[in-house]
């Protein structure tokens, strides 16, 4: 069991407050629906007062950056020195280094020792703030605080929600190719607060987050007896799902987090099945000769994606979820796998194996409309952030040592490295914190 609730590190925001404004129809926006996104500027100015608001601003900067829709402008650039962040800027100070939007913000220490962070959006071409809020939470919460600010603006300015308040769940690998060491580790979704939720030598698999809950499933060969286990990362508590016969691969969630989906090996072959975690009860969706595997829900839970080699190579499928018929669709060049559904219902993620290299791509849920996002040596194992308008999967470079995490927006134009302390591979996205 863990010594300590892996997330203390949480803000327990104690209020959230919007600053008053008067309603306005601001004249900044960003439409994200179309292909390639001219990324924003937009000015962050340092938050008052002292070294801990300019990190907290560099975070949300940094945030905002990293998404591919905003281009923060250098602070060198700036006219005016935010002395007040309550009152309005010089807007025209802001428009001559075309700045479209403009956060402004303060940190300051209350008498309960709790930290108070407050921060204001303003549309410099309308001359109006766009919101504002504030926040109470302990100062060592302070990554997080930035994280929801971020998510406030992008959904100020995008009508989406944003995806910066969440956590990833990875397979830690360290020491050489020949004796790698595999633990599951937790982290932000930028790289930091990264931490180890196992410490064995046994290997772990797919690590899955719980829609619902702050809970993972996973596969681990502990004992080298193949199980899937549920850990709670709030007490560290671990319970096996069920003991089956033979081996069991992919395990993931439903939506509303009261099944896991999987498929169990027998005989050599590999069928899809549900587990019902409150009766713990199977029910058995597929009966084929054939390897049918890595099933993921739709997000209404009415139907399931999965891969199957029943045509002579893996291609995707699709079912109703208590089973029935099953139809294929994919149907490019070489073989389909590992497919997630987007928390949005419209597309459908997958790896691409085809011509000696992997690339990871989407298609609507009846196979149309399929686009290669990122093609490379190996890449594997994508997951959606859950705006469903990031996706992360794990790379492995040619020569390269280990696989690293690597995020892609659907523009296919916006690919970065996650930065892990060691190598990293099978990543799994989690909902908005709450």
């Amino acid at each position: 069991m863990l010594k300590r609730n892996l997330f203390r590190f949480l803000v327990a925001l104690a209020a959230v407050v919007t600053l008053s404004i008067s309603p306005v129809s601001a004249r900044v926006e960003l439409n994200i629906n179309k292909g390639n996104v001219e990324p924003m500027p937009i000015a962050v100015s340092d938050f008052l007062q002292g070294e801990l608001g300019q990190k907290i601003s560099d975070v949300v900067a940094a945030d905002l950056k990293r998404s591919g829709l905003f281009a923060p402008i250098d602070k060198a650039a700036f006219i005016e020195k935010i002395a007040n962040p309550d009152a309005t800027p010089r807007f025209e100070d802001w428009k001559v280094i075309n700045a479209q939007a403009l956060v402004t913000g303060r940190v300051t220490q209350e008498g309960d020792g709790r930290l108070k962070a407050e921060f204001r959006l303003w549309d410099t071409f309308a001359g109006q703030q766009m919101t504002g809020q504030q926040f109470f939470t302990q100062p060592e919460n302070w990554r997080r605080v930035a994280h929801i600010i971020a998510d406030a603006i992008y959904e100020q300015i995008t009508g989406e929600k944003g995806y910066f308040d969440t956590r990833i769940v990875y397979v830690a690998e360290s020491g050489p190719k020949t004796a790698r060491k595999r633990q599951l580790a937790i982290m932000d979704q930028d790289g930091f607060n990264a931490r180890a939720v196992t410490n064995s030598n046994d290997i772990v698999l797919t690590p899955r987050f719980s829609p619902t809950k702050q809970e993972i499933t996973y596969m681990s060969f502990e004992g080298n007896e193949p199980r899937v286990y549920l850990l709670q990362l709030e007490t560290g508590q671990r319970e096996v799902v069920g003991n089956f016969p033979g081996m069991t691969f992919a395990p993931r969630f439903s939506p509303d987090g009261q099944r896991v989906i999987m498929s169990l090996q027998q005989e050599g072959n590999a069928n899809i099945y549900t587990m019902d975690l409150r009766s713990r009860t199977t029910t058995r969706l597929t009966s084929t000769a054939a390897i049918d595997t890595s099933p993921s829900y739709s997000p209404d839970g009415s139907q399931i994606v999965f891969e199957s080699d029943r045509g002579g190579r893996q291609q995707l499928y699709v079912m109703s979820a208590s089973g029935g018929a099953q139809n294929r669709i994919s149907f490019g060049d070489g073989s389909y796998s590992t497919p997630v559904w987007s928390p949005r219902g419209d597309l459908i993620a997958f790896t691409k194996q085809s011509g000696g290299k992997f690339s990871i791509g989407v298609m609507k849920p009846d196979g149309s409309g399929e686009r290669i996002l990122t093609t490379g040596f190996h890449n594997e194992g994508p997951t959606w952030a859950p705006n469903g308008r990031v996706l992360m999967f794990f790379r492995q470079n040619a020569g390269a040592g280990g696989p690293q995490l690597y995020s892609i927006d659907l523009t296919g134009y916006n690919e970065q490295l996650i930065s892990t302390k060691g190598f990293a591979s099978d990543p799994a996205w989690s909902p908005l914190l709450e």
